[in-house]
Parts: C-alpha cells; structure tokens; sequence
C-alpha cells in the first residue's frame, strides 16, 4: 500500500463503512475497509497483508467477510468498485468483480503538498 499522512490515515479510518483486521499475537497482520456513501457507491480499498503472513489466504479471508457484509448491507443497484492491482485482480474476480474497461477507466489524482515559500 502507499504511504498516506497521519491526517489522511485518520479520517479515512474514522468514515469506513466497513472494515476487517487480522490479528496475530496483538499485531495487526492484515485488513481491508470498505468506504462510500452507503447508499449508491461502495469502495473496497486497503485490502493489504503483511509479507512474512502472504500466501496463507488471508487476503481470501479478508475479501469473504467484505463481501458477505455488502451482500447483506448494500441496496439493490449500488455499485460496489475496487482498484485491483497485478494479479489480485484474480482473487476479486472469485468474488463477481470484472473489469470495466474499456467501458470505464479508472483515474484519479494525489493531493500534493503546497510548495513551501
């Protein structure tokens, strides 16, 4: 995942809809959010497992229990949309995701510090 500020961490934390963390001995090894307004449009981001624990299935286990919590909580006609990056794509696919294009693309933009003086 990318870094992000302490200020952007917070209150991106504090608006997710939904969200899982794996634990091991007291340590967070992995997780995943879903972020939108709740209605409309849903985000699945921050789907991330910690190297040493990858290829366990954890990612698996992660995107189960965001999935299982949309089918009970999104509308009928919500869209329900996530970045894939490399092979994951593979993984979301189990789960009903196809890619958009070249009907849609994805594009966005990073918010960049002001130059300082």
């Amino acid at each position: 995942m990318s870094s992000r500020s302490r200020e952007a961490a917070e209150r991106g934390l504090s608006n997710t809809l939904y969200g899982v963390s794996l634990l091991h001995n007291d340590h967070v090894i992995g997780m995943g959010r879903i972020v939108g307004d709740g209605g409309c449009f849903f985000l699945v981001v921050d789907i991330a497992v910690a190297p040493p624990h990858q290829g366990r299935g954890l990612g698996k286990r992660i995107m189960t229990a965001l999935d299982a919590w949309l089918r009970a909580n999104a509308p009928v006609s919500s869209v329900v949309s996530l970045v894939a990056d490399g092979d994951a794509k593979h993984l979301y696919a189990k789960y009903g995701f196809v890619e958009s294009a070249p009907h849609a693309v994805n594009m966005e933009y990073r918010v960049k510090a002001p130059p300082r003086d």
